[in-house]
């Protein structure tokens, strides 16, 4: 199935159309990302109490170590070094959750805020596309079907509006009705156009 019309009008709308849908969804897109990075800073105090936490564990680690070695009572002086590099390390894994939690909410915020517009206004125009190529793939079934250009005619006379029809003569409706190949062609072009097909010249 062709995504785009034969007819040069039809066809550059269905372009500005796509660009234009385009652009909308690359600026929630650009703006989910601002709302990322302003969330996520938020995360900074996470690192430094990660940062701090780390830095306090490894001294309290290596001064615990070093006095560990000293004869006879170095273990029950170590042991409160130990006790404070564990409450360190706890500190470190506070700043890491500060962190996750922030990434998180980022990562909603960022949704929460762009993915409603995308898929509203995307969802609708793909839809709507859809929607035109698989009419104008039936119209052009139907122009290679026997009966089909009667049928394309038929429903013009029915739902095109009256001043296309008076264009095409006084008595549309008889000539349909008596076979008139010329009225019953220019019918299903004007059916056929509605959604940008173009009817292919019969060779004389």
């Amino acid at each position: 199935m062709a995504l785009y019309a034969d007819l040069p009008a039809r066809r550059t709308r269905q372009l500005l159309g796509d660009v234009l849908v385009v652009a909308w969804v690359l600026l929630w897109v650009a703006v989910a990302r601002a709302v990322h990075a302003q969330v996520s800073a938020l995360a900074g105090p996470g690192r430094t109490l990660e940062d701090a936490g780390r830095t306090l564990e490894g001294g309290l680690s290596d001064a615990g170590e070093a006095i560990g070695r000293a004869p006879v009572i170095g273990d029950e002086l170590r042991a409160p070094f130990d006790t404070a590099g564990g409450a360190a390390a706890t500190l470190a894994e506070a700043g890491i959750a500060v962190q996750d939690g922030v990434a998180r909410t980022a990562v909603v915020a960022a949704l929460a805020v762009a993915a409603w517009p995308v898929l509203v206004v995307a969802g609708a125009w793909v839809l709507h596309r859809w929607r035109g190529v698989r009419r104008a793939a039936a119209a052009r079934r139907l122009l290679t079907a026997p009966g089909g250009t009667d049928l394309l005619a038929l429903r013009a006379l029915a739902r095109v509006p009256l001043r296309d029809l008076a264009a095409l003569g006084p008595d549309v409706a008889s000539a349909w009705r008596r076979g008139d190949e010329d009225v019953v062609a220019s019918l299903a072009a004007l059916t056929a156009a509605e959604v940008g097909v173009r009817v292919p010249t019969p060779p004389r």
